[in-house]
């Protein structure tokens, strides 16, 4: 066992926290009381490799290892959940996707430019009546010959107003189930294809949601992924590995409630003393450092088994089962922490309680992921 991180880790780790700090910070209240995507931040992100962190760098990525990832979504997301969960979709579910799975043709085609932030991906799995069964697929891809005409509708779509490329999961051959499902790469402007407003959201509002619509829809057959009938296989893959990006997001929520916490409680007088000397404080925060230390070795566990290239799906879901409960429980004690003050926005803990609540429920609910890891002690 070595829990030393390597020089380029650790460097990866530095950078993400100094971009945080110094370019996430400001404006992050702003953007979250106006829903305002981080348009400028995202490009810098790209700019610095952190859109396309573990794509190979023949297609422009940064060649990384999923630990390095790890690291990073931890930073970003101890200041701005937003970005980070932007950052995870691209990273995670879109451009691990294409290079994993795509041809070469669609990998030359997209990936460079999802890699450098000038274009940004989003996966479309849910629906209206397919979230965690993911195997009721009511979007149709009709196969024309050399062209899929798509029908349906997509709920719960991050990046969607703001995506270039769209990752669409869709039923052609409805007597073969989930075994008939494909996944077709949809461009913005494609005729028929219409993104529906911005969802007004609890947390992480600086990140767009919206539906998806599509009314015939051309897509080309080159715009498939895999083979015919590989779209389910391809999306629970791809959501294995989310799974790791969101479980790092959700430490990042943890951590940053927790740094927050500790450094009010030394500046906070009640008593004649800082809060940090009462014990009711300090065992607060005691049972915070604790879990999110805990929650980070799920993480890099995960991380760990996914670049050993062993099975991931049982740690993976235990790092974002943990993790997110976690980020809930350490936001709220946060709020607490900080007593009125932790009430209001300019303290940042309130936002982190509101954005910690969505790790619980996409890209698998807490539920789904005690399926998961059931199934895997159970094999």
């Amino acid at each position: 066992m070595n829990f030393q991180f390597t020089e380029e880790q650790l460097a990866v780790q530095a950078a993400a926290r100094e971009f945080a700090q110094n370019e996430l910070w400001a404006g992050v209240i702003e953007r979250d009381e106006h829903q305002k995507f981080p348009a400028e931040q995202i490009k810098k992100m790209g700019e610095l490799g952190f859109m396309g962190m573990m794509v190979s760098p023949e297609y422009g990525g940064g060649g990384m290892d999923t630990v390095s990832y790890v690291l990073a979504m931890e930073e970003i997301s101890k200041v701005d959940a937003s970005c980070s969960v932007i950052m995870s979709v691209n990273n995670s579910l879109v451009c691990w996707g294409l290079e994993k799975y795509g041809t070469e043709e669609q990998k030359q085609k997209y990936l460079p430019r999802l890699c450098s932030g000038e274009i940004i991906g989003a996966f479309a799995l849910s629906e209206p009546e397919a979230g965690s069964d993911a195997t009721m697929q009511r979007t149709t891809a009709e196969d024309k010959g050399d062209y899929y005409l798509l029908n349906g509708t997509k709920n719960w779509i991050t990046n969607g107003t703001t995506a270039s490329v769209y990752l669409v999961v869709a039923q052609t051959n409805p007597e073969l189930k989930h075994r008939g499902i494909n996944v077709l790469i949809v461009e913005k402007g494609m005729d028929g294809f219409i993104q529906g407003p911005k969802e007004n959201k609890l947390g992480i509002r600086g990140s767009d949601t919206c539906s998806l619509m599509f009314n015939d829809v051309k897509v080309p057959k080159e715009n498939r992924i895999g083979d015919d009938g590989f779209g389910f296989k391809f999306a629970m893959q791809v959501l294995a590995g989310g799974r790791i990006g969101i479980a790092a997001q959700a430490l990042g929520i943890a951590s940053g409630a927790y740094e927050l916490s500790v450094k009010y409680s030394k500046e906070r007088k009640a008593f004649g003393v800082p809060i940090s000397q009462h014990q009711a404080i300090q065992f607060k925060l005691a049972d915070m450092a604790t879990n999110i230390d805990a929650a980070r070795l799920l993480c890099l566990q995960a991380a760990h088994d996914k670049d050993a290239h062993q099975d991931y799906a049982k740690s993976g879901a235990m790092a974002k089962l943990f993790a997110s409960k976690v980020a809930m429980d350490t936001a709220v004690e946060a709020v607490q922490v900080h007593g009125g003050y932790g009430f209001v926005k300019e303290f940042h803990v309130e936002r982190m309680m509101r954005d910690a609540k969505i790790t619980q429920i996409y890209e698998g609910t807490s539920e789904i992921q005690k399926i998961v890891i059931s199934r895997e002690i159970l094999k």
